[in-house]
């Protein structure tokens, strides 16, 4: 009995450890989200919302699963019942800032090639390196 004992409680040692890395992954996530809305703010970079948006989108998965994992160790209705609700609310939050997105995509008429270029400034570069790239081997 004293084994079992001692292996929940490793167990739950471990998932609570879990659960803080999932989470602060989110929180992460999140800041650096924030920060660079900021600075496309201050820069006045197009599509800034739409950026800032998708961030917070994918800063509330980690959050709710971070409150799946939690529920592995729940040890009463009550507690379960509070992170169901959590659950609940991130993912309607979560809902609605997909829809918003699906919206700005609608109106800024952008295709998916084009938003994965606006999220990943890194390949921007790149193809435009390669564009330059076959335009001087043309030139020769």
């Amino acid at each position: 009995m004293e084994f079992f004992k001692s292996v929940s409680e490793v167990f739950d040692l471990i998932v609570n450890y879990l659960v803080l890395f999932v989470e602060l992954i989110g929180i992460v996530i999140l800041i650096y989200t924030v920060v660079l809305a900021v600075i496309g703010l201050i820069k006045r970079q197009p599509h800034t919302r739409l950026k800032l948006a998708e961030g917070i989108a994918l800063s509330l998965e980690f959050k709710m699963g971070g409150e799946l994992l939690r529920t592995v160790i729940v040890r009463e209705w009550n507690e379960l019942l509070i992170l169901g609700a959590i659950i609940l609310l991130r993912a309607a939050l979560t809902f609605l800032i997909q829809w918003e997105i699906k919206i700005e995509r609608k109106n800024g008429s952008l295709s998916d090639e084009q938003l994965h270029d606006i999220k990943t400034p890194l390949t921007q570069d790149m193809k435009s390196k390669k564009s330059d790239e076959k335009s001087n081997k043309e030139d020769m």
